[in-house]
């Protein structure tokens, strides 16, 4: 994932901004607050000045299925627009959200008339295009323990502390966003935090040593040939 100041948020310049900001109204989403839903016309789009949200959809067996994490100054939203006018996933709150949300007839009309704004979205898109490829590549080059502290070395410093980062993700969307089973994330997290190097209460994940961490996720990365059993 990228980091704030790398999104598009952080990318526009502060004239950029202070015309979005204008444009916009400010709307504020508590921890399981919804901001869109799957199937409904898509009419808006939400750009995150504070908070994350998790983009989910549900699967044909009732199971939900975690597509994407989204921070802040990152755009959600936008690409239902551009499309059949319908959202395509579920996105949710999973800490308290600052946001603005326009039209999608606006926000075009905005990256129209603010040629930096239009630069800073299409970079926006193909750095997500290349976190999906990073994903699918990790996904057959790498095991689910690897996986899970790649992500929460990325969540904790994005999103926390850095280096003391805490996680407000259950064990099951976690295992759901890095393709491994919940037995594998279980396992992995009672060995990390009888080692000290995370602790854990209901629904969060704090991490206590990032250093080894960091050597767990880029231990024999780009060596494996077959996908890791998980």
């Amino acid at each position: 994932m990228h980091r704030p100041n790398d999104s598009f948020w952080g990318l526009l310049s502060e004239a950029d901004q202070t015309a979005l900001r204008e444009l916009a109204r400010d709307c504020t989403f508590e921890p399981g607050n919804v901001l869109c839903t799957e199937f409904e016309q898509a009419t808006h789009v939400f750009i995150l000045v504070t908070g994350w949200v998790k983009v989910a959809t549900i699967t044909s067996g009732t199971r939900e299925l975690m597509l994407g994490l989204r921070g802040s100054g990152d755009v959600v939203g936008e690409l239902a627009g551009e499309s059949d006018g319908f959202r395509t996933a579920t996105v949710q709150a999973i800490a308290p959200v600052r946001a603005l949300m326009l039209p999608h007839a606006e926000f075009n009309c905005f990256l129209d008339d603010h040629p930096g704004a239009g630069r800073a979205y299409r970079q926006m898109i193909v750095m997500r295009l290349g976190e999906i490829a990073e994903m699918l590549r990790g996904r057959s080059m790498s095991s689910g323990p690897q996986r899970l502290a790649a992500l929460l070395i990325d969540l904790g410093e994005r999103h926390g502390i850095p280096g003391e980062g805490t996680i407000p993700l259950s064990q099951k969307e976690i295992a759901s966003y890095i393709g491994a089973s919940r037995a594998t994330v279980t396992r992995a997290l009672a060995d990390w935090r009888r080692r000290g190097l995370i602790s854990t209460s209901r629904q969060r994940i704090t991490i206590t040593n990032i250093e080894l961490l960091r050597r767990i996720a880029h231990k024999d990365q780009g060596s494996r040939t077959q996908p890791a059993a998980t």
